[in-house]
């Protein structure tokens, strides 16, 4: 970033504050759909963690991933993206994305730098404003995404935009796909924790589950390429991970690192026709779907496994109380 480049409270570079006080807390990465938080969220772990998608609101759940430094800890939390609901599962992530912001230290605001700023963002910015009213809220930070998709000019007046929206506690302009300015986000973030011991265990990097973990790369699967109107009608469900012998009855258990490890999982969506384009002539799409997401699983489990798909319609699910219960919402 050139000296141009700056605003009043936009990080510049420099790095955290010295001494020795150790600070740690959670940090909720806040946006419109498709802003680039969970992008974000992986570049600041170091590892995946999240699922990425071209696809809006591909984050359904509340996503820990732990960052540990010598001098912090930072607690990451990646919110689904804040919209109008047209669902009651949309109605529930707005809810989510609100009771997580009352329950961190440090909200990260992200704006992308290539898209104007817009009414979603004002509600969002209304909504933190409101928050500080009255109360000690969240420190909150801009955070100005996919710099690398814009020119300097149009950057330079992004970031000027930006300061206007709010009171932020600092402004940082970074690109997660590139690893621009990360460094500096982990730096500023850092400041605005308390201090306090560490939460986690030096090599945890999630608060998520092994079979959340599975599920979510069998979603991020299963989105690619499909028609805009089907991502959100889709949910999977890890119904079981079990090791098996290989050379028998494929569903009889054997003690686990001596048998092939099977994953079964069920695919829902919401009508007849989404589940035979998931599934595809002669099962053509599933397969894909299939070696798509074993392909990541090997990489999480660090070892091969046999991945057993299934697909299901559960009818009109996003709108059910209890269907959405049943898929974990």
């Amino acid at each position: 970033m050139s000296d141009e480049q700056q605003v009043p409270g936009t990080a510049d570079g420099t790095g955290a504050e010295s001494g020795s006080v150790h600070r740690a807390g959670f940090v909720a990465l806040v946006g419109r759909p498709n802003v680039g938080k969970s992008t974000l969220t992986n570049a600041l772990v170091g590892e995946k963690v999240a699922i990425t998608s071209t696809k809006p609101q591909t984050t359904r759940r509340a996503i820990r991933g732990i960052v540990t430094r010598e001098d912090s800890q930072i607690i990451l939390v990646d919110t689904p993206g804040v919209h109008r609901p047209r669902t009651l599962l949309g109605e529930r992530l707005n809810d989510l994305v609100r009771e997580t912001l009352g329950e961190v230290d440090v909200v990260g605001f992200c704006l992308p730098a290539d898209q104007k700023i817009g009414p979603g963002d004002r509600f969002i910015a209304e909504d933190l404003v409101e928050m500080r009213t009255g109360r000690r809220g969240p420190r909150v930070v801009a955070i100005v995404t996919k710099i690398d998709l814009v020119g300097r000019d149009v950057l330079a007046e992004h970031l000027m935009n930006v300061d206007q929206l709010m009171d932020f506690d600092e402004i940082v302009p970074i690109s997660a796909v590139k690893g621009e300015q990360i460094d500096v986000l982990m730096d500023v973030v850092t400041r605005q924790l308390p201090e306090g011991p560490q939460l986690y265990p030096d090599d945890q990097l999630t608060e998520e589950t092994r079979d959340d973990r599975i599920s979510e790369l069998i979603r991020e699967a299963a989105l690619e390429g499909v028609r805009d109107e089907l991502p959100h009608s889709i949910a999977v469900v890890v119904e079981e991970v079990v090791e098996v012998d290989p050379d028998g009855d494929a569903f009889t258990p054997v003690e686990p690192g001596t048998g092939r490890l099977v994953v079964r999982a069920t695919l829902f969506v919401e009508r007849d026709s989404q589940k035979g384009i998931i599934i595809g002539r002669g099962g053509s799409r599933l397969k894909e779907v299939g070696s798509r997401a074993r392909s990541e699983i090997n990489a999480l489990l660090g070892r091969k496994v046999h991945l057993d798909l299934r697909v299901k319609v559960a009818k009109e699910w996003q709108r059910d109380p209890k269907q959405l219960g049943r898929l974990g919402f």
